[in-house]
């Protein structure tokens, strides 16, 4: 609770010092604009609902994929401006639960997402972007691998319909790009 506190109070500070040469009335709208959500919030809340998976995964780009299904379950918090994602599946034979913090940042002009899972200790953070003629929003970022290395990340979300979404990952692995996973999500009904 202190911390969620401190962190709140540290936020409006480094605002308030942001924005100290501003007229009071600039900050405010300002600040108006970054809580309120908006158009990318609202279409990212399509996603709200529990979906059924499946899941392909190419551990090498050598080897054949391994298959497998799972479940999510997507909420919004905070009315609208985030998403919360608890995944669920069975990999490399062992049950595996993730996490996904997800949203829009006002501010940046940015979809964002983190990830978690019982599979590491660390944390993934990606940036996107949103092509309004594929209905895709494509994220880049970095993850670490359990050797300590930093791996680049690119992925991509298609919204192909209200109850149909297609995630594809790809990962460097010395310098080269390759597909890591592909996810048909499919809303349960």
């Amino acid at each position: 609770m202190i911390r969620y506190l401190v962190a709140v109070l540290f936020l409006f500070v480094s605002f308030m010092a942001v924005c100290q040469d501003q007229p009071e009335a600039d900050m405010m709208k300002a600040w108006q604009e970054y809580m309120t959500p908006g158009e990318m919030h609202q279409m990212l809340s399509n996603m709200v609902g529990e979906w059924n998976s499946e899941i392909t995964m190419w551990m090498d780009p050598s080897q054949e994929p391994t298959k497998s299904t799972g479940t999510s379950e997507i909420k919004a918090i905070f009315d609208g401006r985030y998403f919360q994602a608890e995944h669920k599946s069975t990999m490399m034979n062992m049950p595996m639960t993730g996490y996904e913090l997800s949203g829009y940042d006002n501010a940046k002009k940015k979809f964002f997402s983190t990830w978690i899972d019982n599979f590491g200790t660390g944390i993934m953070y990606l940036e996107g972007s949103y092509d309004s003629d594929s209905k895709t929003i494509t994220y880049k970022g970095v993850s670490t691998d359990p050797l300590g290395n930093d791996v680049k990340v690119r992925e991509t979300v298609n919204y192909i319909d209200k109850d149909n979404v297609y995630f594809e990952m790809f990962m460097e692995q010395s310098g080269q790009e390759f597909k890591s996973m592909e996810i048909k999500f499919k809303r349960k009904l």
